[in-house]
């Protein structure tokens, strides 16, 4: 991926998202929130056989033989969708937890202060110990809460693979809200006219696209680089877009956005939750404001 996906990474992005619509449409998305807490394990082996966890793993391990820009593709699909799991911990377990690689095992990760999925795991990465379960405001995903910050064994905060793959799905997450207010602008009327003639709301529309696309190109670069600084500057413009993004949504559907029934809601919930997985944005400031300063030097 030269900052362009291949046509074999868009062939792939396409299957992805073909898979997703087909087995996680709305109707499964409603009936999952309608769950809360239940994982299908179904759609999770079904996952695992089409090579979403094994993606990375050689093929000698009996894995798909990718690389983190695929990866990258295929979770942004998963976040435009609002796919519930611990998928970037089942991901990064693949090769090390048996079962992880197909589906077959699902494995959970203690990231910071938080544990998402932790009674529907059958494995954890990271001591889980003292775990207990708070409310979530994502109905889609449940939470756990640490008596202490957990790091990873070499003492490290959580690496910067998963720091990606989680900007990657609040990339998707931000790309879906900016189609869905862009939608309902072009189709609810007015005074006469779609609410998108308006320039309030299309200046609205505007900067939730070029947030977009500034947070998709740095994550494409991050994910050809696998640079700490680069993936640390990704996560933020993504996680900006994603919540910014699902926020200035809500305004555009305006009184109906706020309603049960509609979707907006859970990808506003959604984005509030990922900002807190994986390493927070106060650590990838830190990071990239460290970067940027030996850069100086």
């Amino acid at each position: 991926m030269h900052f362009q996906p291949t046509d074999d990474q868009r062939a792939l992005k396409d299957a992805m998202r073909a898979l997703l619509a087909g087995r996680f449409g709305r109707d499964a998305l409603r009936a999952a929130v309608d769950r809360p807490g239940v994982l299908d394990r179904t759609l999770w082996r079904e996952l695992g056989g089409a090579g979403f966890f094994a993606l990375r793993l050689p093929e000698t391990d009996g894995g798909v033989g990718l690389g983190l820009p695929e990866a990258v593709l295929v979770f942004e699909e998963a976040g435009r969708a609002l796919l519930p799991g611990p998928l970037v911990a089942t991901h990064l377990a693949a090769g090390h937890v048996a079962g992880a690689a197909t589906g077959e095992t699902v494995v959970t990760a203690a990231f910071g202060g938080c544990v998402e999925w932790l009674a529907e795991s059958d494995a954890a990465l990271g001591d889980v110990t003292g775990a207990v379960p708070v409310a979530s405001v994502d109905p889609l995903t449940p939470l756990h809460r640490l008596p202490w910050p957990v790091r990873s064994a070499d003492g490290d905060a959580p690496g910067p693979v998963a720091v990606l793959l989680t900007a990657a799905e609040q990339l998707g997450g931000a790309a879906r809200v900016c189609e869905l207010a862009v939608e309902h602008a072009r189709t609810r009327e007015q005074f006469g006219q779609p609410i998108g003639a308006f320039q309030a709301v299309k200046h609205m529309c505007a900067q939730s696209l070029v947030r977009v696309e500034t947070a998709r190109a740095a994550v494409y670069a991050a994910a050809v680089t696998a640079d700490a600084v680069d993936i640390a500057a990704a996560r933020l413009l993504a996680d900006e877009a994603a919540v910014r993004g699902a926020r200035d949504c809500l305004q555009v559907h305006g009184g109906m956005g706020f309603t049960w029934e509609s979707d907006v809601h859970l990808f506003v919930k959604r984005a509030w939750v990922r900002t807190q997985r994986s390493g927070l944005a106060t650590e990838s400031d830190e990071l990239l404001a460290s970067g940027l300063l030996s850069e100086a030097v």
